[in-house]
């Protein structure tokens, strides 16, 4: 008999795809000559946000800003731990603008905001794991980040080497199951990192690279229910075979800009 597992009520931010686009190419996703159905694209994010609300999660909003077509991947706005925010700074200049916008959301509500003095872009690559944060690098958040971050909060800061572009930040490769556990795609990384994880989490779900590239691996779990691109469908057996509740939410859309449920929804923990 799988476990039964216990789910934990998330507090989330989140941002509408008003103006989401392609306008430009900073991942192997996107194509600037990409047509976007923006209408599609706020269908879809308005049933993840019915899914997280049925599911008991408190979800919050930033107003979308004219201009800035990926200010709906709000997991890159920041990390927040035990009510402390380290905000980001982004590696493509498209995308530094949103830095206030959040910036100016988060103080808003009462947070204090430490912005890094290194290329970081949030919970894009910056994954509290239990004891640990889990941080990536390769392609846009930088080590000297890493360091900032186990300085900033006092948490062991794991850094771990992306080597595939179209895993381009650790979110695109891994995800937090619960306190214990984590899932995660092998082939993202270079050979010293999958050890690491392989020391720090044998037990782990081990993804496809068919589910990593249908966005499997950019989900969100409460502990028992897993909100998952519904593409990804060895990693929703695997997740049903553990216990875990799948829960299928179709970005496809976002997807289209390198994308999906994690990239948007940022935690504030």
């Amino acid at each position: 008999m799988p476990l039964t597992r216990v789910p934990r009520p998330r507090r989330f931010l989140t941002c509408a795809p008003r103006y989401f686009d392609v306008r430009y190419a900073i991942n192997p996703w996107m194509r600037e000559d990409t047509e976007v159905d923006t209408d599609l694209a706020q269908a879809q994010w308005e049933t993840l946000i019915r899914a997280y609300r049925d599911h008991g999660h408190r979800v919050e909003y930033i107003e979308p800003v004219p201009g800035l077509p990926d200010m709906v991947f709000a997991a890159n706005s920041a990390l927040v731990l035990e009510g402390r925010v380290f905000g980001s700074r982004f590696h493509a200049p498209q995308r530094r603008p949103e830095q206030l916008a959040y910036e100016r959301w988060f103080k808003a509500a009462g947070f204090d905001v430490h912005p890094p003095e290194s290329v970081c872009e949030g919970e894009g690559d910056l994954v509290p794991a239990g004891p640990f944060v889990l941080a990536g690098t390769g392609f846009r958040t930088t080590r000297a980040a890493h360091q900032e971050v186990q300085e900033f909060f006092g948490v062991p800061t794991v850094s771990l080497l992306l080597v595939d572009p179209y895993f381009y930040h650790l979110d695109t490769a891994l995800f937090v199951l619960d306190d214990q556990n984590i899932a995660y795609y092998p082939e993202a990384f270079s050979p010293g990192s999958r050890e690491v994880l392989g020391r720090l989490f044998p037990d782990a779900l081990i993804a496809t690279r068919d589910d990593a590239m249908a966005f499997g691996l950019n989900s969100v779990s409460d502990g028992r229910h897993v909100f998952v691109a519904p593409r990804a469908t060895g990693l929703i057996g695997q997740l049903t075979d553990r216990g875990y509740v799948p829960v299928p939410v179709d970005l496809s859309e976002l997807h289209k800009a390198g994308g999906g449920i994690k990239c948007c929804t940022q935690e504030i923990r």
